[in-house]
């Protein structure tokens, strides 16, 4: 499981390390139950902050892709979609909300894809 950071990047690197182990889970690289290092370990293997890595993996258990088993450590988990089901929450509150405010759909679906691209770095 290779998790790398770019010390040039404009992403900070919290958000490349959340992003690259969401993608190992997500693409099935890092089946469900791989145990991911320690903070500590990860932080020291890649040179970063503890409290940057612990941020990271704060982020993925908050999104359902890692769960934290205390002292058997952080793995994958098995609702690999949760991810997912919580971005299918947000979209339909997301919906709502702008149907509310009287804004067409395809004004709507404009400024979420006006988002995802600024959030892509597209």
């Amino acid at each position: 499981m290779l998790i790398t950071v770019d010390p040039d990047s404009s992403v900070p690197p919290f958000e490349q390390v959340r992003a690259r182990i969401a993608e190992l889970a997500r693409s099935g690289e890092a089946p469900v139950g791989t145990r991911l290092p320690t903070v500590r370990g990860l932080a020291e293997e890649l040179g970063l902050a503890v409290n940057t890595v612990a941020k990271a993996y704060r982020e993925l258990e908050a999104a359902g892709v890692v769960q934290t088993r205390g002292r058997h450590g952080t793995v994958i988990a098995a609702a690999g979609d949760a991810s997912l089901a919580v971005a299918a929450k947000a979209a339909a509150v997301y919906a709502e909300r702008v149907r509310g405010l009287g804004i067409p759909a395809g004004e709507a679906q404009a400024v979420v894809a006006a988002a995802l691209d600024a959030a892509y770095g597209r």
